[in-house]
């Protein structure tokens, strides 16, 4: 039964400040004997943890992971246009930095079916270790996807008759409309509006959503909020886990006193998420004990994604049915030296991300976990010297089991830096909106209509073919009901 606020005032009411009789001066006396004149530095990182509405227990566990490219990923120097058309109009554009042609043989995408518009791609040859992935149909291309909030033409664009997003090419305002679909200092985010629905379906809501990968609004809900994680698991509050000042009491009261109910709201509130906090980090610290992950997780992206493989092996001790994963990696704001960083930064992401699909795959889970690839927006077409400047849409990869991949998804212009598909001298118009893309993830987890009309909210406004890049699995029971369709926004 769920307790009250009033419930814990009644309890604070018949035992005191605290159960074993101590104030705040009993306390600060008590740690004095240890360290006269020291202070306790205390590090209580905790997330604002909510509660979300009940939701019936899908019977089966589905899991996305988000992995965030922060700086603004070059789309060009990643999907390579190949076929010799393309390439001509590419290096064209692209001069100093593009990518000689023999290098990419090795990675030409050929796949299950022709490109859009009869193009043919390559994959940088730093991502070498994806190519596999994409030809056996565990991974998707999406071309040309960004944050829109109406479907926009070069000519609305330029005569600003249609409602765009906010500061168009700022790193901060389009990595919140990435994550928020709103301006930045928004409250909650498209993924975290998805762990509202999904909170009930697990044991414990504070393992709903989870980053590995920093801070972000991506996965704050409305109800619930991400809770944050290092690569090795949660990070406790370290005084309660040694004899403070050389005292065990002292660390007792310190435990009493940062988790007491209090008659104050904004004190109660804080005690609630400390005893929330540390009941969270014993919870997945026991459900983490033995799960291992083998494989090559070396680089800081493949330590993040270890951890989230490890924290779904450890599903079932922790009672979930429903995740969302958040982790990142930084330094793709290229505007100088593009070929000597960019592919040391793509090579650390193939690295990860393969490894993290076998681990994935070994646990048997492959089909249960997507994994999707963002950035807050592309690169310019043309050079800027020897790198490539803000830009707008960006190609992106979704991974995964359920995938329907082998295929290029989305459409993709022409290649002129001043042709109707691009803008500003070079910059991609995108054609498929970020709301369509987490529409499909959305409705694959098993959001229903209402749902995506809720958590995607310009999802209005764009068309009611779905995008195809999931299959969709048979019903797993009490699972929300979904749009019907291969995965994306059908009949909104």
């Amino acid at each position: 039964m769920t307790r009250s606020h009033d419930d814990d005032r009644e309890d604070s009411d018949r035992r005191g400040f605290d159960r074993r009789g101590v104030d705040r001066r009993t306390f600060l006396r008590a740690c004095a004997l240890g360290a006269t004149g020291a202070a306790a530095p205390l590090a209580l990182n905790l997330a604002a943890i909510g509660a979300a509405a009940a939701q019936s227990a899908p019977s089966t566990y589905k899991a996305l992971v988000c992995v965030f490219l922060y700086g603004g990923n070059d789309p060009y120097n990643t999907l390579v246009p190949y076929d010799p058309s393309s390439y001509r109009a590419y290096a064209a554009a692209r001069g100093d930095i593009a990518l000689p042609r023999d290098a990419l043989r090795a990675t030409v995408l050929r796949g299950k079916a022709a490109t859009p518009g009869g193009m043919q791609f390559a994959l940088a040859p730093a991502l070498a270790p994806l190519a596999p992935l994409y030809e056996r149909g565990d991974m998707a291309a999406l071309l040309n996807v960004g944050p829109l909030v109406v479907p926009t033409t070069k000519a609305e664009y330029i005569g600003a008759r249609v409602p765009l997003p906010p500061k168009l090419f700022s790193h901060n305002d389009q990595q919140s409309f990435w994550q928020a679909l709103a301006p930045e200092g928004a409250s909650s985010g498209w993924a975290g509006r998805l762990t509202d629905l999904f909170a009930g379906a697990n044991a414990q809501r504070t393992f709903t959503g989870i980053t590995a990968g920093g801070s972000t609004v991506l996965l704050a809900g409305r109800k619930v909020a991400g809770y944050r994680v290092g690569i090795n698991g949660s990070t406790q509050i370290d005084m309660l886990h040694r004899d403070m000042y050389g005292s065990s009491a002292c660390t007792a009261l310190l435990r009493d006193l940062i988790t007491e109910p209090r008659e104050h709201l904004m004190e109660r509130e804080m005690s609630r998420i400390a005893a929330q906090s540390i009941s969270a980090d014993t919870r997945l610290r026991a459900a983490l004990a033995g799960v291992a992950v083998p494989g090559d997780f070396a680089s800081p992206l493949a330590q993040q994604l270890r951890i989230v493989a490890r924290i779904i092996g450890a599903r079932e001790a922790l009672g979930a049915r429903r995740q969302v994963f958040f982790v990142s990696q930084n330094g793709y704001d290229n505007h100088t030296g593009l070929n000597d960083t960019h592919p040391a930064l793509l090579r650390e992401l193939g690295q990860a991300l393969a490894a993290f699909q076998q681990a994935i795959a070994d646990m048997g889970m492959a089909d249960q976990v997507t994994t999707f690839t963002a950035s807050e927006f592309g690169r310019t077409l043309g050079s800027n010297g020897n790198g490539s400047d803000h830009g707008w849409g960006s190609h992106h990869f979704v991974l995964g089991g359920a995938v329907n991949g082998g295929r290029c998804y989305g459409d993709h212009p022409e290649i002129a830096v001043n042709g109707p598909g691009f803008v500003d001298n070079g910059r991609l118009l995108p054609t498929t909106a970020v709301d369509q893309l987490g529409a499909s993830l959305g409705t694959w987890f098993g959001a229903s209509r209402d749902d995506l009309r809720m958590v995607f909210p310009n999802l209005r406004h764009f068309g009611a073919e779905p995008l195809g890049i999931l299959e969709r699995l048979p019903a797993d029971g009490p699972d929300r009901a979904a749009a019907p369709g291969a995965g994306g926004p059908t009949a909104l």
